[in-house]
């Protein structure tokens, strides 16, 4: 009964600040709703002042409805989901066919709006959440992943000694509070409380947890990662949430927070520590293990399959990979293989604009992409020309595969290397290469997998991206043909 009476008052909070269209964020501090406005005037201040849950509205840089502790905690799930339900309801079609540049564009569109919806189960709505959590942290991976590689050059070069200790910290900083950061971003993602999943995260990185004796062993800081920030943030929300559902308003915040960091506190000192722990050094065992052993097959399979696992949706269960291993050994050894599909997808789509030389549309949208494509920014290449095409996409694919199997082949022989951070691909990821091998060596293996993955996407996608139906519908000028259409014959000159 209090679910409904909080989902009531959240309904009628929404049509009197402009509907779900008109919000662009939303939060809750103690006693208020904090929501952003596109257009202030839709507001109806006086309505919302006469609700019976509302004890007052004030404008800062956000516009706030009072509500009370306690009652804003339960109330802002509800509103959260309302605008959700409501923007949903509200999305547009999906496009149609054809072979231009701007409706294969639609084309493309329409196929990433089925997947999204075909991605809508729960163990991917799962994965697309985790990913949630750890893509506001990309920028600082990218900028301390730098720092880290700087630092590294000027300490093997022993350049400027004073200011190495300086870049270390900067490096370092971030990552040695990650799990932080990852508790809070949690919290916030599965609607809890942030600050108290950082809280409770917090406990992983606190030195002082290695004087704890946990069943005859002691921890030490930091282990279980963000695996552990991530598990210890979740069970934060489900208790958080356990005990808005029981406790009653007038103590909720006192209670409600300390029983939270108090039970999650413990069950991750004393239990997902060492899962976590456990699990972090399985992840990076098995990684480095499995391109030892296997490193040119499973750069095949890697470099191939990551553009599938990309319309699957289900490339986001990686992120925490990447994370994990960058944690263990200073880099991830899967990106710069993963980013051999980008790769293939460029050489493909050069190859599909020289085999179509009179589609001048095509033509002209593939030249736009291919700068974002050649810096690993490939959905304007994947949604507006292969994969609308179909073949081509399978034939990005291959070129993928075999620059990831060249690339495993050299983890293979021992000369192994990976990414500072994630996010970047293609050429942008020159910078992030770290390696056991030397810089040079580095930088080398990582730019002759991405001209195997550029060539055998080329090849693959010009002898056999098409079919010859494909040719004869695709190869052909529509803007001559529509501007005949929409021109009207001229009246003869008198003589």
């Amino acid at each position: 009964m209090s679910t409904d009476k909080n989902r009531a008052t959240a309904a009628a909070i929404l049509p009197l600040v402009g509907g779900p269209d008109n919000i662009t964020s939303i939060a809750h501090c103690m006693t208020r709703l904090r929501i952003a406005l596109r257009d202030r005037a839709l507001v109806q201040d006086e309505a919302l002042k006469a609700l019976p849950a509302v004890l007052g509205v004030v404008e800062d840089d956000t516009y706030q409805i009072v509500l009370g502790p306690g009652t804003v905690a339960r109330v802002t799930p509800e509103f959260e989901a309302l605008v959700e339900e409501g923007r949903t309801a509200t999305a547009a079609p999906a496009a149609t066919h054809a072979v231009t540049a701007d409706e294969l564009a639609e084309r493309g569109a329409a196929l990433k709006k089925a997947q999204k919806a075909r991605n809508a189960t729960p163990v991917k709505l799962f994965l697309r959440r985790v990913a949630n959590i750890f893509v506001p942290l990309i920028p600082a991976l990218i900028g301390c992943g730098i720092i880290a590689g700087l630092n590294g050059v000027l300490t093997t070069m022993g350049w400027l000694p004073a200011v190495v200790p300086a870049l270390a910290a900067m490096a370092s900083g971030f990552m040695s509070l990650i799990a932080v950061f990852v508790g809070h971003n949690t919290a916030k993602e599965f609607g809890g409380t942030p600050i108290l999943g950082g809280a409770v995260a917090a406990i992983i990185v606190f030195p002082g947890i290695a004087k704890i004796d946990a069943f005859g062993r002691h921890l030490s800081p930091g282990q279980g990662g963000v695996l552990g920030a991530l598990a210890a943030a979740l069970l934060a929300v489900y208790v958080e949430k356990w005990c808005r559902r029981r406790i009653p308003e007038a103590l909720d915040v006192l209670v409600t927070p300390t029983l939270t960091v108090l039970v999650s506190g413990l069950v991750t000192i004393f239990g997902l520590m060492f899962l976590a722990g456990a699990a972090s050094t399985a992840i990076g065992s098995f990684a480095n293990w499995l391109l030892a052993t296997g490193g040119a097959f499973a750069g095949l399979v890697l470099g191939g399959l990551f553009l599938p696992l990309v319309m699957l949706g289900l490339h986001q269960a990686l992120i925490p990979l990447h994370t994990t291993l960058i944690e263990q050994s200073g880099y991830t050894v899967l990106l710069p293989i993963l980013a051999m599909a980008g790769a293939g997808q460029v050489g493909a789509a050069i190859a599909v604009y020289y085999r179509l030389p009179r589609n001048r549309s095509l033509r002209t949208t593939i030249k736009s992409a291919l700068p974002a494509g050649f810096l690993g920014v490939g959905e304007p290449l994947i949604y507006g020309v292969s994969l609308p095409l179909g073949r081509p996409f399978v034939t990005a694919c291959v070129g993928g595969a075999a620059g990831g199997a060249f690339v495993g082949l050299f983890h293979q022989l021992g000369m192994a290397f990976g990414s500072t951070a994630i996010g970047p691909s293609g050429w942008a990821l020159f910078p992030l290469l770290d390696g056991t091998s030397g810089m040079g060596a580095t930088l080398a293996i990582y730019a002759g997998g991405l001209t195997v993955g550029y060539l055998v996407g080329f090849a693959a996608t010009f002898f056999f991206g098409f079919t010859d139906q494909m040719l004869t519908d695709l190869n052909t000028d529509p803007e001559p043909a529509a501007a005949a259409v929409a021109e009207p014959p001229k009246a003869p000159v008198p003589a």
